[in-house]
């Protein structure tokens, strides 16, 4: 029998969508019970994990800064720690497609620590070759910091992608948003240990990461990736069986067989639209939010004070998930993505116009700036999502999030660059203006294509969610 909501069912058996004539809708908000558990544990390693992804936002350009003694070079950090991300986002993606989520991420957040212990080693030995193979080590704890959202929609309903996505994101906050205030506790701490102050967060990400590592190694169980994959192999053989079996008195019909059946594809044109707004929204935000320690102490703002707006920024792109998930699943994928073009742009030109002094008027345009890209994460992502079949899914997101590292990498890269020559106001008129392209991007992305998901399962990634429409 299938397990309905509500009905506890053996781990053993996976549980199946609720069947018969009338049941489509429910099958569009089941999710079977399991999905809670993958939840809480997800958000658990987020939260610590968020700590750890602080230290490299806040001190990393500062830090490079230092041992460099160049503005120019100031966005290396982001761009190497991004181009890590792109690497990472590779193998973690691979090692959940062929293992599943648990191991992936594990494994990520093992290296991460790895790299952020090499990060305080070389500002200890002031070996910039180290800091920039340890940087490259770091990245792969911003990759499994996003990759996780994707291993919450794995046995979410198709109607309720968007917000979980939105709630392991939501998680991350209290990490990331406590780590940037501990700037001057863990300066602190590195100073007592012989090394330079700015790589005190760093000392915490080890601490963080590693945590993160053990909690999902030990704890996300059952795979949500693995059962997924499980659910809808149930969930097909039942609608095979039903379509196979023959009315009395009539011929057998052998053109239902299973492996006649065609393999759900990927819906091309959503991935490409999805890819597209993750890709300029981590673009634009990278580039902003890592010269404004930078451009904030050039302009005699103390670390602290620079930390606190970054804090105040990291909020912003973790707290709202909540909402923005409601809004992506009712309201409509495409219409929060065109927003999150609109809110960067207003963050662009506020950071550009704000007086150097002025750290409430710097603070309301990296708040925006976060508000933003979350936005266009958490849509980009209920995007992809709905576009790829299980059974290609988990490397297909990898790629996806290549394309966001190295965006990202580019962005760090050239803020640098762009503020040396030109400016930070240059740097953020330009990035808000480039935001505003996904704008047009989205109404011809929402022409035209085909409408399903291609995910091939009701139970755990049926049709999609309201509100496609743009």
């Amino acid at each position: 029998m299938s397990a309905r909501p509500g009905t506890p069912a053996s781990p053993a058996t996976p549980h199946a969508a609720p069947d018969g004539p009338h049941d489509d809708r429910a099958a569009e908000v089941w999710e079977p019970p399991e999905q809670k558990r993958v939840l809480i544990v997800l958000a658990l390693s987020q939260t610590l994990s968020g700590a750890g992804l602080a230290a490299g936002i806040t001190v990393g350009a500062l830090l490079a800064e230092e041992m460099l003694g160049s503005t120019g070079l100031a966005g290396l950090p982001a761009a190497l720690f991004t181009g890590g991300a792109a690497l990472g986002a590779v193998g973690i993606g691979r090692v959940c497609q062929r293992w599943g989520r648990r191991p992936g991420l594990a494994a990520g957040y093992a290296t991460a620590g790895l790299g952020s212990l090499g990060v305080v080693a070389a500002a200890g030995l002031g070996s910039v070759w180290l800091l920039f193979l340890s940087l490259l080590v770091y990245g792969a704890g911003t990759a499994t910091t996003l990759m996780a959202r994707y291993a919450g929609a794995d046995l979410a309903a198709p109607a309720r992608r968007g917000r979980a996505v939105s709630l392991v994101l939501f998680a991350t906050t209290l990490g990331a948003v406590i780590g940037p205030n501990l700037v001057g506790v863990t300066g602190e701490a590195a100073h007592g240990l012989g090394v330079p102050r700015l790589a005190g967060p760093f000392l915490l990400a080890v601490a963080a990461y590693a945590a993160a590592a053990v909690v999902l190694g030990a704890f996300l169980r059952p795979d949500p990736l693995r059962l997924a994959r499980r659910l809808a192999e149930v969930r097909e053989a039942a609608t095979v069986s039903e379509d196979a079996a023959p009315a009395p008195g009539a011929a057998e019909d052998t053109s239902t067989d299973p492996a006649a059946a065609p393999a759900p594809r990927t819906d091309t044109r959503k991935l490409a639209t999805g890819a597209a707004v993750m890709t300029f929204t981590q673009l634009v935000m990278i580039a902003i939010m890592t010269m404004t320690p930078v451009h904030m102490r050039a302009h005699g703002h103390a670390t602290e004070t620079a930390g606190l707006v970054i804090a105040l920024h990291v909020a912003a792109m973790y707290l709202p998930s909540p909402l923005t998930g409601m809004l992506v699943d009712r309201i409509g994928r495409l219409r929060v993505a065109a927003a999150s073009g609109v809110v960067l742009l207003a963050a662009g030109v506020l950071a550009a116009l704000a007086p150097a002094h002025s750290v409430p008027a710097l603070a309301t345009a990296l708040v925006l700036l976060g508000l933003g890209w979350n936005f266009g994460l958490v849509s980009g992502t209920a995007i992809v999502t709905d576009a790829v079949p299980l059974a290609t899914r988990a490397s297909t997101q990898g790629l996806v999030d290549v394309g966001i590292a190295v965006a990202g990498a580019t962005g760090g890269m050239a803020s640098g660059l762009v503020v040396a020559t030109g400016g930070y106001s240059t740097l953020a008129l330009g990035g808000g203006i480039v935001a505003l392209g996904l704008v047009p991007l989205l109404v011809l992305g929402g022409r035209g294509g085909r409408t399903g998901t291609g995910t091939g399962s009701h139970a755990v990634a049926g049709p999609s969610a309201p509100g496609e429409r743009t």
